[in-house]
């Protein structure tokens, strides 16, 4: 069960953060922005567009916004954290990778490694959390089981 959720987890928060980054990483490179910029914007939009992902099922299952953000933050926060180290670290070990115009194929190549390897970090990551029952295993818990405790506001 723990290899299953992991798995889908791991898509799940990838999905997320990968919209962010990308949208970072188009600006930065378009604007022309030195490689540290771009990636300080990609990292901020990447934590942004992953909990906005996450937060927003549990908004539609009826949770209200604060306990849902409060909930996210605790789920997806080190899988976020360890995705976008592992992207960004690779994108800068590849010679030029982010000085390359978005229609340069070298970019791809890099970015679609980049992908696979902080898939290949976030999965342990959001495995080890779900057998704790932490992680996505939360979030999990309140789409299967309605509010816990946890996802509570100090106002219900």
């Amino acid at each position: 069960m723990y290899k299953n959720m992991a798995l889908m987890a791991t898509l799940h928060c990838l999905l997320g953060c990968i919209v962010g980054e990308m949208i970072g990483v188009t600006i930065g490179t378009h604007l022309g922005w030195q490689p540290h910029m771009t990636i300080t914007l990609a990292v901020i939009l990447s934590f942004v567009s992953g909990y906005a992902f996450s937060t927003w099922p549990l908004l539609q299952h009826g949770m209200q916004f604060w306990p849902a953000l409060k909930l996210v933050l605790l789920a997806d926060t080190f899988s976020i954290l360890a995705m976008t180290i592992a992207d960004n670290s690779l994108m800068l070990l590849i010679p030029g990778a982010m000085d390359k115009d978005l229609a340069n194929p070298m970019y791809w190549i890099s970015r679609g490694s980049a992908v696979i390897i902080a898939f290949v970090v976030a999965y342990p990551v959001n495995k080890a959390q779900i057998a704790r029952g932490r992680g996505h295993a939360l979030t999990h818990q309140h789409m299967a089981h309605g509010h816990s405790d946890l996802a509570k506001d100090d106002g219900e």
